[in-house]
């Protein structure tokens, strides 16, 4: 039976830059790449509801709870099965996207959104989680040039908060947390977020 895979987390603000660094450790490594919200059929349908601008207005309990049960399904069908394979996962966004945007930035408790994640994940968290920071205003000047999704036209204000709270978050846990400056060249910060994989986690099988 092929020993379990690893799971790592790429978080960070909206502009950040983090989705590009995960299909570039992910393509690294040789790992499944994968994201939330939307990475299964049911997810799809949830990431409409949730970020379409046009979409109707969703109460912020709610708002939690369809992230939770698109992380449910996403874990079921994807990560879970996969890092039981032996896979390595990278996931663009994981547990630390609902703690930071709808307990930091939201307002919701987030004690109580910690238990409503780990439920959701069956106890399933990251063995590695790479925060991606970047200064509120430079995410906003990346993002400015697209259509804003519901979260994003948040304005500088909520990403602040989120910010904030993605820092309190790996303060508190630095076993599994890694912050790394979005604002460097994007090859040099892959390399470096590579270096810091390999430190904590060592190589996937096939490359160790």
């Amino acid at each position: 039976m092929p020993a379990r895979g690893r799971l790592l987390a790429l978080e960070g603000i909206d502009g950040s830059g983090k989705s590009t660094q995960a299909a570039a450790v992910a393509g690294a490594l040789g790992a499944q790449l994968t994201h939330e919200p939307g990475a299964t059929e049911l997810g799809a349908l949830l990431r409409q509801v949730l970020l379409t601008p046009d979409a109707p207005p969703i109460g912020l309990r709610a708002e939690a709870l369809l992230m939770a049960a698109d992380r449910a399904e996403h874990v079921d069908r994807v990560v879970r099965p996969a890092l039981e394979a032996g896979t390595w996962v990278v996931s663009d966004r994981f547990s630390g996207s609902t703690l930071a945007y709808q307990g930091y930035g939201r307002g919701l408790g987030v004690p109580e959104l910690a238990t409503l994640v780990e439920w959701a994940t069956a106890g399933l968290s990251a063995d590695l989680s790479i925060l991606v920071d970047v200064p509120v205003d430079l995410a906003r000047r990346r993002i400015a040039q697209s259509a804003p999704d519901r979260l994003e036209g948040l304005g500088p204000a909520f990403a602040g908060r989120v910010r904030d709270g993605y820092l309190a978050l790996a303060g508190a846990d630095p076993d599994h947390w890694v912050i790394v400056e979005g604002a460097m060249d994007p090859a040099a910060l892959t390399t470096h977020i590579l270096t810091v994989v390999h430190e904590r986690l060592g190589a996937p099988p096939d490359r160790a």
